[in-house]
C-alpha cells in the first residue's frame, strides 16, 4: 500500500489499510516541525489526512503513538549500533570507536526518531515491545564495554555495566549538544566526532586501556 494524495491541512494521505503508518509518519513529521511535545493527536490525524477519531483504530492516546515511534526509533537504533560493532572486528578498541560514530550519525541523521526515543518522556511501559528495544540498543554498548574491559587482568576489570553507561552518557552528552541536525546544536570548534574520540580515549586510559598500544 502506497502513500496517495493530500491531506486537508497539506498533510499526506493514505490507502485503506495504511493509516498506522501513515500516523507514524505523521508523527515523525511534527516532531521534527514542533518537538515532541508540540502537537496534539488530532494534529496527527491532520498531517495524515484522517479524522480526529480515526486514530483510534490503532493506538489508545498520543502516548501510545510516541510510544510507537520511539520503539521503532530503538530497533533502528540498535541495528546500526551492532552493524558499527561488527563483532569487535577489526579489533575491539576500533569497533568501539566504530560504535560511538554510529551513536552520533543515528542522531544527526534521525532527528526525529532521537527526539522521540530520549526526549518525550515516554514511559517505557507504554508499549511491550519499547523496553525490550531500548534495552537491545544499550545491550550492544554492554557487549562492547565487555569485551574491551576483558583486555585487563581480572582483578582490575572495572564492572562492564558502569563502563556502559558512563560511555552512554558521554555519547548521548555530545549527541545531544553537538551532533543534532536542528537548531539546538552547539558550535564546536571540532567535529561532535572528534570530541568523542577525545574523551573516550582519555577514559579508557583511565582504566587502564591504551588504544594507542598493540591490538
Amino acid at each position: 500500500m502506497g502513500w496517495s494524495g493530500q491531506g486537508s491541512d497539506g498533510g499526506r494521505g493514505y490507502h485503506h489499510g495504511n493509516l498506522r503508518e501513515a500516523l507514524i509518519r505523521a508523527a515523525l513529521h511534527l516532531i521534527a516541525e514542533k518537538g515532541p511535545a508540540g502537537f496534539t493527536f488530532a494534529d496527527a490525524a491532520r498531517w495524515a489526512g484522517v479524522s480526529s477519531a480515526a486514530p483510534y483504530r490503532h493506538f489508545r492516546d498520543r502516548d501510545a503513538l510516541m510510544a510507537d515511534v520511539a520503539r521503532r526509533g530503538f530497533e533502528q537504533f540498535e541495528a546500526a549500533l551492532e552493524k558499527s560493532w561488527n563483532n569487535g572486528r577489526p579489533d575491539p578498541f576500533s569497533a568501539f570507536e566504530n560504535v560511538g560514530r554510529a551513536y552520533l550519525a543515528f542522531a544527526r541523521g534521525e532527528p526525529a526518531y532521537y527526539s522521540a526515543m530520549f526526549e518525550a518522556g515516554v514511559p517505557m511501559e507504554a508499549d511491550p515491545g519499547l523496553r525490550q528495544a531500548a534495552d537491545a540498543a544499550f545491550g550492544v554498548l554492554r557487549k562492547a564495554s565487555e569485551s574491551l574491559t576483558a583486555q585487563l587482568p581480572r582483578e582490575s576489570r572495572p564492572p562492564a555495566l558502569m563502563m556502559s553507561l558512563h560511555v552512554w552518557a558521554m555519547a548521548h552528552g555530545i549527541a545531544s549538544l553537538f551532533a543534532r541536525a536542528d537548531a539546538g546544536r552547539r558550535k564546536l570548534p571540532m567535529s561532535a566526532e572528534e570530541l568523542l574520540e577525545a574523551g573516550l580515549l582519555i577514559y579508557l586510559r583511565g582504566l587502564g586501556l591504551d588504544p594507542a598500544g598493540p591490538r
